[in-house]
């Protein structure tokens, strides 16, 4: 019997990019003919013609699934949405712009036959991409490295393949802050990577602009790491041997030399410079509480309004925890 790899993308207002998208993936899967295949693309809350063309493409190919959410639940929402649908032995993750080539599911494929539990991409240069962006994208990875103790590899996308063990554990994290590249990252298992650049985009216009991008990179960098929470103590210990010993010095220095002058504009300086470190602190602790917040209200990851080309209906909420139906 085959094994079953079903591909999960998420598409957001991608008309442009689905059929072509639709061609490549089916070259792929009438090469692998020693697998089944299933492709469940996520109408991620279009305002263009994105599902109708998908409802197209599935009457071309039933192996080609929708799931059409309420509203947009950006990509991590629009992924968790697609491992709930899954049910191959094999999952491949990837965006539907086409800068995750399908054509490398081939070599995903070879690495997961040798033992690898998840095969994921690396990118070794992101064609079209803006200066800023470029640079966004290496201080997110050298941040995220340094405060999760190298969990998150850098330059590693979301562009993976990963066993059924690994993507059902994933699943089974019921957070509702999800970083899903951080969720794989934590699971463990046995990985690997790939080195490929990133395609730049062949329609449309991407939703992935800087202020989104940030923050998703804060968001997971503080789902993943406890670093900056012990920075604050580190901070306020340093901060504290120094004022002790700044004191000592000024005591002996009053004895021996006097006040040589006010020193009026030093001591206001020196106020708006902690005051400063103190917001900085504050505002670390509202990002956390505000995750915590995020969590305690339980709302869904995602809500889906339909299905298309599935042999029976998601389940709704209180059976899947995190989804739920729109009839």
């Amino acid at each position: 019997m085959k094994k079953l790899i079903s591909v999960i993308t998420p598409a957001y207002n991608e008309e442009a990019n689905l059929d072509e998208l639709a061609r490549r993936l089916t070259a792929v899967f009438d090469t692998e003919e020693g697998y089944d295949w299933e492709a469940i693309v996520v109408e991620n809350g279009s305002v263009d013609s994105s599902y109708d063309r998908l409802v197209e493409i599935n009457r071309r190919d039933p192996r080609f699934k929708i799931v059409q959410l309420a509203r947009n639940f950006r990509m991590d929402g629009g992924i968790t949405a697609g491992l709930e649908c899954a049910s191959g032995d094999a999952v491949v993750i990837m965006a539907s712009d086409l800068q995750d080539p399908p054509e490398l599911i081939h070599r995903f494929l070879r690495k997961w036959e040798e033992g690898y539990d998840v095969v994921y991409q690396i990118v070794t240069e992101r064609k079209g991409t803006g200066p800023i962006r470029t640079m966004n994208s290496k201080l997110f990875y050298w941040v995220a490295g340094k405060l999760t103790d190298g969990r998150i590899p850098p330059n590693v996308s979301d562009f993976r393949l990963a066993d059924r063990r690994v993507y059902e554990s994933v699943r089974g994290m019921r957070e509702r802050n999800r970083f899903v590249r951080g969720l794989f990252a934590w699971s463990g298992f046995r990985t690997t990577g790939i080195e490929h650049p990133r395609e730049p985009r062949t329609g449309g216009v991407s939703g992935a602009h800087t202020f989104g991008v940030l923050s998703l990179a804060v968001k997971g960098i503080f789902a993943h790491s406890y670093v900056p929470l012990r920075l604050i103590s580190i901070f306020g210990m340093v901060l504290s041997v120094l004022s002790v010993l700044a004191l000592i010095a000024l005591t002996a220095s009053f004895f021996i030399w006097g006040v040589p002058f006010a020193g009026f504009g030093s001591i206001v300086c020196t106020v708006i410079l902690m005051f400063g470190f103190l917001f900085t602190m504050l505002g670390i602790l509202s990002e956390y509480i505000g995750l915590i917040y995020e969590e305690v209200k339980q709302r869904p990851n995602f809500i889906v309004r339909t299905t298309v080309g599935f042999a029976h209906d998601v389940a709704p909420a209180h059976d899947l925890d995190i989804a739920s139906v729109v009839p």
